[in-house]
């Protein structure tokens, strides 16, 4: 880290730390009411989170094209933070609702992916790709950082205080980095560099163009279009873990529950954060984007394969631990530094569709897929695993085509840059 880039960092540290953290309070009492639902009843929900989507996305569209993202972006964080303390007052009136149960899991798995997605548009636009290559495990520690202190106070306080008596917290912690927003790009109009000066720029006006340009973006591009087959692959395999793990729940009380998956939660991200601060950035130095990217994918084939095998408890946990520790870890900065070759739309409309509506719309597929699977055809838990280690291998292909082809445009790239400066170089 250069000593210039040390202050954006820490900023960058603590905003997604605060993020996260209000967001774990939020994630095990969202995973806690999903044992109150069947498979179709869930697969519902993801049904009714996937067309969520479909309109909270083209409105955000619609919102890059008329107001500038230094102003957009605080916007956002300040509505998401209103609604938290929204249901808190609506489960003081009616705390035994079922419908209002049901439509904070679908909210709150809405808010899940569209704040996180914003958050690394906004710093996918701050640093150049050399400083994402170096920089992006550290800010991702900031992540798992936040991700271990929200499921702790969930562990410690759900129990005694009830669990959605903590939705003020979060609330709370969900507005801080509007502070923090405003502080970074002030930091970063005192860089020299000129990658910083014309992600300013970007941040300062409105994108203009079409609200849904972020959809024909994702569609007319073999790029976007690799990206987001990985991230249905994926969700495919989190889906399976996910919906045994609710139904061997079923007779466990809410509150417990809820600090059964913060307990998850709290391990999950301690690996995490351990891998980010001293494994990630020398995973991508030593073996580039393309094993950066295959190396979970990989290790997934060999977890569901044991888990058809042995289809136990504790098999199931320690798969869902390494799963979405190396995802954090490992995936989700190789994944994000995909997005530093494309262009600021791109960055901000096509990759928020891919990180919202094509991920529950790979949530959806999924569910009823496994709800198919388990209630149409009989499979059984072994029988679902096995399938997910097929998905794994395909998963692990996809990366490697996906490290590979941002290994050609990331070359051309730099090919353009130098034969430009030779260019201008030249004498008169």
């Amino acid at each position: 880290m250069e000593p210039h880039e040390l202050k954006a960092v820490m900023v960058s540290f603590i905003y997604v730390f605060s993020l996260m953290c209000g967001y774990y309070i939020l994630r095990p009492i969202r995973d806690s009411l999903s044992s109150e639902f069947s498979d179709a009843e869930l697969s519902t929900l993801y049904t009714a989170t996937f067309f969520m989507m479909l309109i909270v996305v083209p409105a955000y569209g619609y919102a890059c094209t008329k107001i500038r993202l230094s102003r957009l972006l605080p916007w956002v964080y300040g509505f998401f933070s209103l609604n938290i303390m929204a249901f808190f007052l609506f489960v003081q009136i009616v705390p035994d609702s079922q419908w209002l149960g049901r439509v904070f899991y679908v909210w709150a798995s809405v808010f899940n992916l569209f704040v996180i997605s914003v958050f690394w548009s906004f710093m996918a636009d701050m640093y150049s790709k050399d400083q994402a290559r170096r920089l992006f495990g550290f800010i991702a520690a900031g992540a798992s950082g936040g991700a271990i202190v929200g499921p702790a106070i969930t562990v410690f306080l759900a129990e005694q205080v009830g669990s959605f008596n903590l939705l003020p917290i979060s609330a709370v912690l969900i507005a801080v980095p509007i502070i923090f927003i405003r502080m970074l790009i002030k930091i970063r109009e005192n860089d020299p560099a000129a990658h910083a000066n014309r992600a300013i720029q970007n941040l300062e006006r409105p994108m203009g163009g079409n609200p849904f340009s972020g959809f024909a973006l994702f569609f007319k591009s073999p790029y976007l279009l690799g990206i987001g087959l990985f991230i249905i692959v994926y969700t495919f395999m989190n889906t399976v873990v996910y919906f045994q793990l609710k139904n061997m729940m079923v007779d466990v009380d809410p509150d417990t529950r809820t600090q059964i998956w913060a307990g998850i939660d709290l391990a999950v991200n301690i690996l995490a954060g351990a891998t980010q601060l001293f494994g990630t950035s020398r995973l991508t130095a030593r073996f580039g984007l393309v094993g950066t990217l295959a190396i979970i994918p990989l290790l997934m084939i060999g977890g569901f394969m044991t888990l058809a095998l042995i289809p136990l408890l504790p098999v199931l946990i320690g798969l869902q631990i390494a799963r979405r520790a190396g995802n954090y870890a490992i995936t989700r900065p190789g994944r994000e530094m995909l997005f530093t070759i494309v262009d600021p739309e791109s960055k901000y409309k096509a990759k928020n569709v891919i990180d919202t509506v094509v991920y529950r719309g790979g949530d959806m597929t999924s569910a009823w897929m496994i709800t198919g699977l388990s209630q149409g055809l009989g499979y059984g838990f072994a029988g679902i695993a096995a399938v997910a280690a097929a998905a794994a291998a395909l998963w692990s292909l996809v990366a490697v085509s996906l490290g590979r082809s941002y290994d050609r445009r990331n070359a051309a790239h730099d090919d353009q840059v130098a034969a430009t400066m030779s260019k201008a170089n030249e004498p008169a």
